[in-house]
């Protein structure tokens, strides 16, 4: 059996579906899932002694197991329902004014636009969204075009680490080391990053970092996290104010105290992130994400070949999720009936006016996944109403 088919057996995924859009939520592997479940049955069994007594030291388990994987300390990550939780925990507390700006681009995700679109509005801050076309420049001339986007007003920039609507890669190292010196605070939205690229997060040098473990960690949903680089960690405020705040016994890390216990909920997912983290390096996972790439490569050049339109970067621009331009078009009829015809999950939409395609592949992929919406495009395309 191929590594991937017997990749597929891990999974809960429907084997009716040939599902290629991993970035969405993820997909959790059965021992994972059962690790999840196992927690979740221990804190019903006896909530008080659970959540009462043990929580601390399980969660501190649980961080301390997750920081060693990002190359970090404990005490600089929080474990937080989602990303966009961890945006909205950093951008609202950051004391914005009317002379103050935003800096970011036109390839970031939606709904982290309107986050930051809100706290402007309020604060009377600016919100500027410089354009990158596409094909991308590589990283060193991104550098210098964001770069050049600075002004004296710039407060903070953010960035994602691996794009959204475009899967692309960005050069945030280099752009934190230019903003520090500068004294500007970073904030990197790594969503799709944690498991699908190596992470070093002390190396990165953000000031703050968010990323979903339930994506490309295979982590159950639910499970994310938010980094705070120590000489930051006083700026940030509790989303929610509970007992961590002013706590009467706090531990080595005010950022935890205030931000791990945020009111009664099932910490199940955060728990069980350390067997996704185990299930990788049972599976040599390094080697897993070479393949994903190759065939993610393969499946995009195989696109542009049917579509005649370029790819949007470079091969070393993208890891294992790419986007590809389509031509013009209904896309949503196109991708109901990539689902409804054919069984094909896949992402499309519009980005600046241009149709798009996103194909994630994960270890659980093969080549006939890929053949199979290869030939679905290729019978849809060629008729006129998609």
């Amino acid at each position: 059996m191929h590594q991937s088919e017997a990749l597929r057996e891990q999974f809960l995924l429907d084997p009716s579906i040939t599902f290629l859009n991993h970035g969405s939520f993820g997909a959790c592997p059965r021992p994972v899932f059962a690790e999840y479940q196992r927690w979740q049955l221990e804190l019903e069994r006896q909530p008080v002694e659970f959540l009462g007594r043990r929580f601390t030291v399980l969660m501190r388990a649980a961080r301390e197991r997750l920081a060693a994987y990002v190359h970090t300390n404990a005490d600089n990550i929080v474990y937080v329902p989602n990303a966009t939780t961890g945006i909205n925990i950093v951008a609202r507390s950051l004391r914005l004014g009317p002379d103050d700006e935003v800096l970011t681009t036109d390839h970031e995700y939606g709904a982290i636009d309107r986050t930051w679109r809100f706290l402007c509005e309020k604060s009377g801050a600016a919100y500027r969204s410089l354009p990158v076309p596409i094909p991308s420049p590589g990283a060193a001339e991104f550098v210098e075009r964001f770069w050049a986007g600075v002004t004296p007003r710039t407060r903070v920039i953010f960035l994602s680490h691996i794009t959204a609507p475009t899967a692309i890669i960005l050069p945030v190292r280099e752009l934190c080391r230019r903003a520090r010196e500068a004294g500007i605070l970073t904030v990197i939205d790594g969503a799709h990053a944690v498991g699908q690229i190596p992470l070093d997060l002390d190396a990165l040098g953000a000031d703050f970092y968010t990323s979903n473990c339930h994506k490309w960690l295979c982590a159950p949903k639910g499970s994310a996290f938010l980094y705070a680089r120590p000489a930051c960690q006083s700026l940030v405020e509790p989303l929610v104010v509970s007992w961590g705040w002013q706590s009467e016994t706090p531990g080595p890390s005010r950022f935890v105290d205030e931000q791990e216990w945020r009111g009664t909920f099932d910490p199940a997912a955060c728990l069980a992130t350390p067997a996704a983290i185990d299930f990788f390096a049972a599976r040599h996972w390094d080697e897993v994400r070479a393949a994903c790439h190759a065939l993610a490569a393969e499946a995009r050049r195989r696109l542009a070949a049917l579509t005649g339109l370029p790819p949007i970067c470079a091969d070393e621009a993208f890891a294992q999720m790419f986007s590809a331009l389509l031509p013009p078009g209904d896309g949503d009829a196109l991708k109901r009936r990539l689902y409804d015809e054919s069984r094909v999950e896949v992402p499309l939409w519009n980005w600046n006016g241009r149709p798009m395609l996103r194909v994630s592949i994960q270890g659980y992929n093969t080549r006939a996944d890929v053949d199979r919406l290869i030939g679905a495009l290729e019978r849809l395309l060629s008729e006129k109403q998609v």
